[in-house]
């Protein structure tokens, strides 16, 4: 099973996630935001997935510098800001096979991964 971590190589929970998922032997591809900005299709899968509230990063220095709180967006301007501002997305977003995880939980992933995970 194909294990992808999506997020920014400096974040303190991409840090962390990675950390696990390697202490416990988990092989995965690693996608930067910073290099590859997600598209609407992934957006709207993880959404699928997971929720847009899951997703949405409201306790980041993004949203609270864009002022997005104020302005009372509805999902499409949430999803179209997401695409903007990738730093929007709460991280890390991890796929493990048909399963999106959205933060950092070591519970999910060993569950998640369990055939990865050694």
């Amino acid at each position: 099973m194909q294990v992808q971590v999506y997020g920014i190589p400096n974040c303190g929970s991409v840090k962390k996630a990675r950390s696990f998922l390697e202490s416990h032997g988990v092989k995965y591809a690693f996608v930067d935001f910073k290099k590859m900005l997600p598209s609407r299709d992934k957006i709207l899968f993880w959404i699928q997935k997971t929720s847009l509230q899951a997703l949405l990063n409201t306790k980041g220095t993004t949203y609270k510098k864009l002022g997005l709180k104020e302005k009372n967006l509805n999902d499409e301007q949430k999803i179209q800001a997401m695409l903007q501002n990738p730093t929007l997305v709460k991280r890390p977003v991890i796929e493990c096979g048909d399963v999106v995880i959205v933060g950092y939980d070591e519970d999910l992933y060993k569950l998640c991964c369990n055939g990865n995970v050694q």
